[in-house]
């Protein structure tokens, strides 16, 4: 640590006080359980949403996303701040990708059936860290909403145990 701070010192290297994130799944990932850590309680519907979104966005075995998940969440725990995961979002996602990313996270917001203010700002925080401009942030706000409510239309209407029968 002395040695990097003596670098930085002399110009001869970036100071950086926390470890540069490598992998974009991961950092797309450590927001995702950051945002549904934002009401205090990550449930089962929440984890499961997470997992099959970075599975979809970048093509990975469904088998192997939950471990990705588990070190997205401990990464972010040991980070004091979110500049890690935005900059490798900056540096290796495209325009499309980041307005993607943003309709992920509004995804997982409302996968609990109701939005926090703290994920809203969260979200509008992280739009703003990965240069997502506000209008792109809403247009991915109601897309991930329709998705939402196309997936629910779709799901078999349960009957009640308590619905009187024909």
């Amino acid at each position: 640590m002395i040695d990097r701070l003596l670098d930085f010192l002399a110009g001869r290297g970036e100071w950086s006080s926390e470890k540069p994130v490598d992998d974009l799944p991961l950092a797309v990932a450590a927001l995702l359980v950051e945002l549904a850590r934002m009401d205090d309680k990550v449930n089962a519907g929440e984890r499961r949403t997470i997992e099959q979104l970075i599975a979809r966005a970048f093509s990975l075995d469904p088998n192997s996303v939950p471990s990705l998940v588990d070190r997205a969440d401990q990464e972010m725990q040991r980070s004091a701040q979110y500049f890690p995961f935005t900059q490798q979002i900056c540096r290796h996602a495209s325009a499309e990708m980041r307005v993607q990313i943003i309709e992920m996270l509004w995804t997982v917001a409302y996968s609990d059936g109701a939005l926090n203010p703290d994920e809203d700002a969260l979200i509008r925080q992280i739009a703003g860290l990965i240069q997502v401009s506000d209008w792109d942030r809403g247009a991915a706000r109601k897309r991930a909403l329709e998705k939402l409510a196309s997936s629910e239309a779709s799901e078999p209407v349960r009957r009640s145990p308590w619905a009187v029968a024909d």
